[in-house]
């Protein structure tokens, strides 16, 4: 049998030898969802939401268990994986709500029939989710896949088998067997399940594997939701808050040692207020502390792997060698882990590689330019991305029309993008295909249905 080691990257020491799903356990896994899910479907959505609902519940009772999982698996500060268990316990009930509401059926009249359009499910969703935000993001896809009356087939990744792990013991007692499975493995494993016999693949991950799940599930037409990668801008003004611009750059750069998919991956700074937008940046960067997530006094842990760690540094060396200069790098504790210092890199050319891909580690990148909206909403652009996007000016109204301009599916003017509660998440551009979230994110795990019938005399 194969397994896979499950690491903690701030000791290298084996936590677990993990059975990898094998082929045929795949299938069996599918065909189990396949068998189940009509009987799931046949209820109402409030139904299903009434089955679901004891999920708050069960993760505010493992909110510790999960918290300690995830920092040992993939290195998060053990208060902000608490905090990501215990804010999903909360939110769970407002999904399933949101769920419910998204899929009520629609009455449409004319002088002849009656028509209600209704939201079948699709079948069976592969959900394939990642390690950064191993509780959250996954509950992203279940939620709404399960509430929308569809079997799930789960690979959490390989990075964070147990949490995925566990995510599926309180999953499965809320649901008739097969409906809910679960499969382990690497991304071969994943690659199988998206060219098995299901009906949908909920992705969030690289862009790179999302484009090889969309061209495997072009053969069959499978529906897909992608939420893919990101290289975001930060767009400083030269009459901006400095100190607010110069938190957001540092915090939102380095948080979760960068291993966020909307990330601050590029900071745009106006000419005449670079020196002292840099020296803030330095100042700030270097009160971030490094160290194991079970020291309450850390900020950020390690990269999630030497692998990951070895592609941030190949990055951060290549654009110092082509120019860009080193303006801060601090301090990471000595041993064996997948350490990877705060770093801050100053004069950092467009055409360098930290510009132009995903970083996806802790490294606050900053470029001059003129200040001139125009060349600020180029900049911001110059991407084949388009997850997120910030801009600080002291003008709010052309704060407000350069986000407009920028493509992105958030935009923060003035603060850290985010979105208000009830609206999707959206990649735009290359960051994504389709959108979780929200009722429109709710609705893409069904297909609509208009059933016609002549109106009563």
């Amino acid at each position: 049998m194969s397994t896979l080691r499950d690491l903690n990257p701030a000791t290298g020491e084996c936590l677990a030898e993990i059975p990898v799903t094998s082929s045929a356990e795949l299938h069996a896994a599918v065909a189990r969802a396949r068998a189940a899910q009509p009987a799931w479907g046949a209820l109402t959505v409030e139904e299903r939401a009434a089955r679901l609902e004891p999920l708050g519940a069960a993760l505010a009772a493992a909110a510790d268990e999960l918290a300690d999982l995830a920092t040992r698996e993939m290195g998060k500060p053990r208060a902000q994986a608490l905090g990501e268990a215990q804010g999903w316990a909360k939110h769970a009930l407002v999904e399933l709500a949101e769920v419910v509401e998204a899929l009520q059926p629609e009455r449409h009249e004319t002088a002849r029939s009656v028509t209600t359009l209704v939201r079948a499910p699709l079948g069976v969703v592969a959900a394939i989710t990642p390690w950064n935000f191993p509780v959250g993001m996954p509950l992203q896809i279940l939620v709404p896949a399960l509430a929308a009356g569809n079997a799930v087939v789960f690979k959490p990744s390989e990075h964070v088998p147990l949490v995925g792990a566990k995510l599926a013991a309180l999953l499965q007692p809320l649901v008739p067997a097969g409906v809910f499975e679960l499969v382990q493995g690497d991304g071969r494993v994943g690659a199988e399940l998206v060219a098995a016999d299901v009906d949908m693949v909920g992705f969030v991950g690289s862009r790179a594997t999302g484009k090889r799940i969309m061209e495997s599930a072009s053969k069959e037409l499978k529906r897909l939701v992608l939420e893919l990668g990101g290289k975001d801008p930060l767009v400083v003004m030269a009459d901006a808050d400095v100190a607010a611009a110069a938190e957001c750059a540092v915090r939102h750069s380095l948080r979760n040692s960068g291993q966020v998919c909307c990330s601050v991956e590029r900071v745009y700074v106006a000419a005449p207020i670079a020196a002292e937008f840099e020296r803030q940046v330095v100042e700030k960067a270097r009160a971030w502390r490094c160290g194991d997530g079970f020291d309450a006094e850390v900020d950020m842990g390690p990269m999630v792997s030497v692998e990951q760690r070895a592609k941030v540094a190949e990055q951060v060396d290549a654009a110092l060698a082509g120019g860009a200069r080193l303006a801060f790098r601090g301090e990471v504790p000595s041993g064996p882990g997948a350490w990877y210092p705060a770093t801050v890199l100053a004069d950092v050319g467009e055409e360098l590689a930290i510009s132009r891909e995903e970083t996806f580690g802790p490294v606050v990148s900053l470029s001059v330019f003129s200040g001139d909206e125009d060349e600020g909403v180029r900049l911001a652009n110059a991407t084949p991305y388009g997850l997120g996007a910030n801009v600080y000016t002291g003008d709010a109204a052309r704060g407000v029309r350069m986000a407009a301009r920028i493509h992105a599916g958030q935009v923060g003017v003035n603060q850290y993008l985010g979105s208000a509660p009830g609206l999707p998440w959206v990649g735009a551009r290359q960051s994504g295909f389709g959108f979780l979230g929200g009722k429109e994110g709710h609705r893409q795990f069904t297909v609509p249905k208009s059933i016609s019938a002549p109106r009563e005399a």
